[in-house]
């Protein structure tokens, strides 16, 4: 069944003595979430790239296992796996925050709008009474959780397998101290959960995007060029004054997290980008959804 479809027959459901306006809203905008949400986790597509992202983790984890990395040879995280199995999905987060996260994002925000007028249901969505900014709201919320579930796929692989072939103990930080193993899980979720900020609003740049196609692909290829030219340009030192207002530059500050105490400045810098991104694109999005010609 489709979003469409499914906010139909509840909106149909409310029988011959519908609640207040207010009450009615909140349960069809939380039946239109549930349902968005439904359907992303349904798409085979969707349930391939979990598996994927997954398995980044696993693989990281065996090949250490298996053969553990020479002594100042590979990234700082890498060549901390095999002192403690919480590096795993530390390790995989880093790896897969440059291409395989962003390019989840990229897909579920490209079906978010042109996906639906692809294939010919956004109309019909638009004809329950579900105003357009409310839909665009729900789109978003569905991405954020979207982002929110890569990363503790990730997050959850890499600490199991991690944890099963590497085993676990105090944590060791990046200021050569050590933190007792629950203190290391948190600063693992505080840095899944700082990642995923970084995910969202780029998950509101794709949203926008989507609301000037109907072809989910074109969207997708877009956000991914988008997030491709961010890390180009990032590392370019000749435009060093346009690195502080690109939304990848403190993508990589999530190592402040693991220091003791952690450094909290490129942190929230990071999170006030991810924030100005979120809020500017979603406008953008809304501005260019309330005033669009829906004719599919």
């Amino acid at each position: 069944m489709s979003v469409a479809e499914s906010v139909t027959a509840s909106a149909a459901a409310g029988g011959t003595a519908p609640p207040a306006r207010t009450t009615w809203s909140g349960r069809l905008s939380g039946r239109l979430l549930w349902s968005e949400l439904g359907l992303i986790g349904g798409r085979r597509r969707n349930q391939m790239g979990l598996l994927v992202l997954a398995a980044v983790p696993v693989l990281m984890a065996v090949a250490v296992r298996i053969s553990a990395p020479r002594a100042g040879r590979g990234p700082d995280f890498l060549s901390s796996i095999t002192s403690n199995g919480l590096f795993v999905p530390l390790a995989a987060l880093g790896v897969e925050m440059g291409l395989f996260l962003p390019l989840a994002i990229a897909m579920l925000s490209g079906d978010a709008v042109a996906g639906e007028a692809n294939l010919g249901t956004l109309r019909y969505l638009l004809t329950v009474p579900v105003g357009r900014t409310r839909l665009l709201a729900v789109k978003y919320a569905s991405l954020v959780v979207g982002a929110l579930w890569g990363v503790a796929v990730v997050t959850l692989s890499g600490a199991v397998v991690g944890i099963a072939l590497l085993g676990t103990g105090p944590m060791p930080t990046l200021s050569g101290t050590e933190l007792p193993f629950w203190s290391g899980v948190g600063r693992v979720v505080l840095v899944g959960l700082y990642i995923a900020a970084g995910l969202a609003a780029l998950a509101a740049v794709g949203l926008f995007i989507s609301t000037l196609t109907e072809q989910p692909l074109a969207a997708t290829v877009a956000l991914m060029i988008f997030t491709i030219l961010s890390w180009i340009a990032d590392a370019v030192p000749q435009i060093s004054w346009l690195h502080p207002w690109l939304l990848v530059d403190q993508w990589q500050a999530f190592a402040d997290l693991l220091r003791d105490p952690p450094f909290w400045d490129n942190v929230a810098r990071g999170l006030w980008v991810d924030l100005g991104y979120a809020v500017v694109f979603w406008l953008l999005a809304w501005a260019r959804f309330a005033g669009k010609d829906v004719t599919s």
